[in-house]
């Protein structure tokens, strides 16, 4: 990796995961190849945005796609169309949307730092919650002829207090209001992307350089065809809101392969060989006096088979914090997740000849420093 150290950097092992600080993840020789072919000629954007479209929703069997320079931006163009729907006219115009629908409701246990997405298309988000939570029926009274979609987060659907996706989408489609869902980091597995727009989400915005393995800088919007008609018609290389989000042609040809490649995926075999990975971080640390190790797994309700499993490290003589930081100052690098008072080694960007290394990387982090 010269490119890296010419720069005055050093490569670093991934126990974090598909992270966009640390690069996301690693394209596929195939993936490469055809990210290098793309770039040896010109092309009609368009027509090679409709394509892709096509093409990747033929593989993750949907009924349309739209690609998008990652799943911020994929958010930042599900609610300008949402806003504009089929009025070009009305497009143009934004961020400034004054006379439009420009409020988006979100549930309050969903908010997070992602959603000022919402923001830059020019929306308002409308926080939906009561004395007991967000109910059905506080969404109901939220509604408005202002509303113009409600932005629900994947990752939050299981906290109390959170109605099922399909109740929600029951009371939004009484109204004729969309439900967008952001799933960028959602999968494995991928059945959660159909069974979301089964349950009745209407868009499902899924980043490409995350578990599909696709180039960093792209995402896709998946969903019902008339919408995602009108998010390619406010998507790059149209302009308007989404002219800076571009996506070149080597990216868009590079995502399609990645899909392609993510839908041939064999989930059980690649589920088995993290869950080895983790039963040897596991063994590789339980005898170190220094720490405390456990397997652990962040469950997905509804949804076979489980979510990624990981070790949990908790060390006895530093904080957390303060043992991410020696693994990233030390060398090899190691870049881990940080829990609370535990760091969380993620197999999905490891493989099994760096296990090892990271156990002796941690159990030197852990030791008392003198």
């Amino acid at each position: 990796m010269s490119v890296y150290r010419d720069l005055g950097l050093r490569p670093l092992i991934n126990a974090w995961g598909t992270v966009t600080a640390v690069g996301g993840s690693l394209l596929a020789p195939e993936v490469l190849d055809a990210m290098r072919e793309a770039a040896g000629a010109y092309v009609d954007l368009h027509a090679l945005q409709a394509r892709a479209g096509e093409r990747i929703a033929a593989a993750l069997d949907v009924e349309a796609a739209c690609v998008t320079a990652g799943a911020a931006a994929g958010l930042t163009v599900a609610t300008a169309a949402a806003m504009t729907r089929d009025h070009p006219e009305l497009r143009a115009r934004l961020p400034r949307a004054s006379g439009l629908p420009d409020e988006c409701l979100m549930l309050r246990g969903h908010r997070n730092r992602y959603d000022t997405a919402v923001a830059v298309a020019g929306a308002r988000v409308v926080e939906v919650e009561d004395a007991t939570g967000a109910s059905v029926e506080e969404l109901r009274r939220a509604l408005s002829e202002r509303t113009a979609l409600l932005l629900w987060m994947a990752e939050a659907r299981s906290l109390p207090g959170s109605p099922p996706l399909a109740e929600v989408a029951a009371v939004l489609h009484e109204h004729g209001i969309p439900l967008v869902v952001d799933a960028a980091a959602e999968v494995p597995p991928r059945a959660l992307v159909r069974q979301m727009l089964d349950e009745g989400a209407d868009l499902v915005v899924l980043s490409g350089g995350k578990e599909v393995r696709g180039p960093q800088s792209s995402g896709m919007i998946l969903g019902r065809r008339e919408l995602v008609a009108a998010c390619a018609a406010v998507a790059y290389p149209h302009h308007g809101v989404a002219r800076g989000m571009k996506t070149d042609k080597e990216t868009i040809v590079g995502l399609v392969a990645a899909v392609e490649l993510f839908a041939r995926r064999d989930e059980a075999v690649e589920q088995a060989a993290r869950e080895r990975m983790v039963s040897e971080l596991v063994a590789g640390l339980a005898g170190c006096a220094d720490l405390r190790v456990r397997r652990h797994v962040l469950e997905r309700p509804g949804i076979q088979p489980a979510s990624i499993p990981r070790a949990y490290v908790r060390p006895l003589h530093a904080t957390a914090a303060a043992v991410a930081e020696r693994l990233r100052s030390g060398d090899p690098e190691v870049a881990v997740g940080v829990d609370g008072d535990e760091i969380a080694l993620n197999p999905q960007c490891l493989t099994p000849e760096q296990v090892p290394v990271v156990v002796q990387a941690v159990i030197r982090a852990c030791a008392p420093v003198s």
